[in-house]
């Protein structure tokens, strides 16, 4: 998730799981290696920042699924959205012993040599959100982030006819911004050729949203849309940018400025009710702790696995050689679904 490719020293990590309570998946794992069973020891976890409800609330999660699964994980270290910071952090966790690893990059490119770290010492690492641009990875636990832009797209796209629509980006040195970002702006190319997209790259801040969209918004007071790539960081600034420009309306207002965000957290399913946000593409904080948890046992049991479905209503794809990812289901929210009790933001 951040712009500078610096290089650093590995990476972070969860758990071993117990593998019944998860289940199993479909025809996509090979055997145990000899002797099998879940290796013990320890395992350690990295965080990319905290100032996000969404990550938050993965922060949270962690230690629940580790408990429920019977994993011994050491407390969660927090990057502070600081590359080197997280490098420092996983080559701590590596010289503690750690047996496996699992971590949320910052920076897709400065990740890889902290995998390479993990990988001089036999450590298996499961990458969460983010995907590494190379390196030696068991499983990156991830949904499909181009899916999110081309999702945010329509949303606003059935919307807005013509006119100008803003993308809020995240960080372009992470993959998920890339994704994000090209996605959204490829599809309003091809299926709303009447929008046009202006662009403001945030690098996943509050305050870069927040002076970005002032500037915008006085040189193109005519903005219909706007596409929020982080509601966690990005939804209070830019409600509050358009309140002081006077064009924050609610849904349903002809003066109503569509906003649709990534995320699915509280926030914004508050906002959904209340006639503020029209949409979000809920992103999986549970099964992200779940799952990362969950491949990383297996992993560090020995296993290595292929693309195909998995029994958790996922598909592993490789998403460059050598690196698989299992995409996980991230629901688009609106007023229709948004009071739906299987949503992890309504069960925090």
């Amino acid at each position: 998730m951040r712009t500078k490719v610096i290089q650093v020293a590995a990476t972070a990590a969860v758990c071993g799981l117990v593998l019944a309570a998860c289940g199993s998946t479909k025809d996509n794992a090979s055997a145990p290696a000899a002797g099998g069973g879940t290796p013990g020891g320890k395992v350690g976890a990295t965080l990319p920042l905290l100032t996000s409800p969404f990550w938050q609330a993965y922060n949270n999660y962690v230690p629940q699924m580790a408990k429920s699964e019977g994993v011994d994980v050491l407390p969660t270290v927090n990057a502070d959205s600081d590359p080197a910071k997280l490098i420092t952090d996983i080559g701590t966790f590596l010289n503690q012993g750690v047996k496996g690893l699992v971590v949320t990059p910052l920076d897709s490119a400065a990740i890889v040599a902290g995998l390479k770290q993990a990988e001089n010492k036999g450590v298996p690492v499961v990458a969460v959100d983010v995907a590494p641009e190379s390196g030696k990875v068991a499983m990156v636990v991830r949904a499909d982030n181009k899916a999110y832009g081309t999702k945010a797209c329509d949303a606003i796209g059935e919307k807005v006819k013509s006119g100008k629509v803003v993308q809020i980006m995240g960080d372009l040195a992470s993959v998920n911004g890339r994704d994000r970002s090209e996605a959204f702006r490829d599809c309003m190319k091809q299926k709303y050729p009447g929008v046009q997209v202006l662009e403001i790259p945030a690098e996943w801040k509050a305050d870069k949203a927040s002076s970005g969209l002032d500037s915008m918004l006085t040189a193109n007071p005519d903005i219909k849309g706007v596409y929020m790539q982080a509601g966690g960081v990005y939804l209070a600034p830019t409600e509050q940018a358009l309140k002081r420009k006077n064009l924050f309306f609610p849904v349903g207002d002809p003066k109503h400025i569509v906003l649709v965000s990534n995320d699915g957290i509280p926030q914004e399913l508050a906002a959904i009710r209340a006639g503020e946000l029209d949409a979000t593409v809920s992103q999986p904080a549970d099964a992200y702790a779940k799952y990362g948890l969950y491949w990383l046992k297996k992993a560090m049991a020995g296993e290595t696995f292929k693309p195909g479905p998995t029994d958790h209503d996922s598909t592993i794809v490789e998403i460059s050689p050598g690196i698989l990812e299992d995409q996980l289901p991230a629901p688009v929210i609106t007023k229709a679904n948004v009071d739906d009790k299987a949503l992890w933001g309504n069960n925090l």
